[in-house]
């Protein structure tokens, strides 16, 4: 560089076109994607999910049997226990994405989870056999249920903070009192499935052995709610799609596959009793101790105004809709698909409006 002549240039710069570019990058499509990032993004999000779904069962099933063993009473057993187990994928999931600056995806989660368990999952139950609805039902979970996701489409109009994070939590303390309480005079036998072989069936239950169950799965279900998270932010980014619009679908529908499993079976081997108030206490839970937790570990606004605005709204609606279809004391096949339509309806104008949102954003950062 010293013997350089001054003012001297390289003759590949120099001698380099006005005007010109590096074919590589001249002949690179618009908007391309990496491949390998999709499909690892993907891999991620979809082993993520896989593994979720195997260790939360184990979670819940582990967790169930040790508090019967500690002779925990079943009613709380049922609506505590069973309850923040079957909801803790949701919960960690959002928890990551919160906690790394990705409340879309936490939020989007919780909102396509409630949505997806109320009408495709109910839904898919009922194409496969009518579901019944029992009337402690209706006039507990339900209520509680739209209420709960009334609160949380509301809070988060403007984002959630530490506050809005406590009164959540202080509304699902509220909650739990009036469904242990309601509960008292339900028939017992709502924990044999997931106590099966264990101490409610006489049998010994080696304490050690569930202890060792219920913290591996757990262990499990964290590591895959962050490999997850990972998975939904590496799609987000290549495909272009928000991070709520990505926990709506991809996130909240994998985080619910389980239920939809055992919702499918449970219809075939007509053993529905206790279906829906498992997905109205599970959307309960969503709403208060999810939300709860993002707004805790990650407060702040929701960069998705589709998602806060008509993501919230459709959620509301469509819970609102499948509680006027269980008014009858069951969801009939008719009642079914008109559920699983409401959910594909939901995705596509949640698309349809994120897309509007895009192409205004374009306009205004072209203008």
């Amino acid at each position: 560089m010293a013997n350089w002549p001054t003012g001297a240039t390289d003759d590949r710069v120099a001698n380099w076109p006005t005007g010109a570019t590096d074919d590589r990058v001249a002949n690179w499509p618009t908007g391309a994607t990496d491949d390998r990032a999709v499909l690892t993004g993907l891999a991620y999000s979809v082993g993520g999910l896989v593994v979720l779904g195997l260790a939360s069962e184990q979670f819940v099933r582990g967790a169930a049997r040790l508090a019967v063993i500690m002779r925990v009473a079943p009613i709380v057993v049922g609506a505590v226990i069973v309850g923040f187990g079957t909801s803790a994928p949701e919960m960690l999931v959002s928890g990551f994405a919160a906690a790394d600056d990705r409340l879309d995806i936490g939020a989007g989660n919780v909102i396509g989870s409630n949505v997806a368990n109320i009408s495709l999952v109910l839904g898919v139950a009922a194409l496969a056999a009518a579901v019944p609805v029992k009337r402690a039902v209706l006039r507990r979970e339900a209520p509680l249920s739209v209420a709960a996701v009334a609160v949380f489409a509301l809070l988060v109009q403007n984002g959630l903070n530490r506050f809005e994070a406590v009164a959540l939590g202080l509304l699902l303390v509220v909650a739990l009192a009036v469904i242990i309480i309601g509960s008292r005079t339900d028939p017992p036998g709502a924990l044999d499935e997931l106590i099966e072989d264990g101490p409610a069936a006489g049998r010994a239950v080696r304490p050690v052995a569930e202890v060792v169950r219920t913290v591996v799965s757990l262990g499990l279900v964290a590591g895959s709610a962050f490999v997850i998270v990972e998975g939904a932010e590496r799609l987000a980014d290549e495909l272009g799609l928000s991070g709520g619009f990505v926990g709506y679908t991809l996130v909240a529908v994998g985080t619910s596959a389980p239920e939809i499993v055992t919702a499918l079976v449970a219809a075939r081997q007509g053993e529905t009793e206790l279906l829906v108030g498992n997905l109205l206490g599970s959307n309960i839970f969503n709403a208060l101790a999810v939300g709860a937790v993002i707004g805790m570990v990650g407060p702040g606004p929701v960069m998705d105004p589709v998602l806060v605005t008509l993501g919230s709204a459709l959620m509301v609606a469509i819970c609102g809709v499948s509680w006027l279809a269980m008014a009858g004391g069951r969801v009939t096949r008719r009642k079914g698909a008109l559920l699983v339509s409401l959910w594909l309806m939901s995705v596509i104008v949640l698309g349809s409006g994120e897309e509007v949102a895009a192409a205004g954003m374009g306009a205004l950062a072209s203008g």
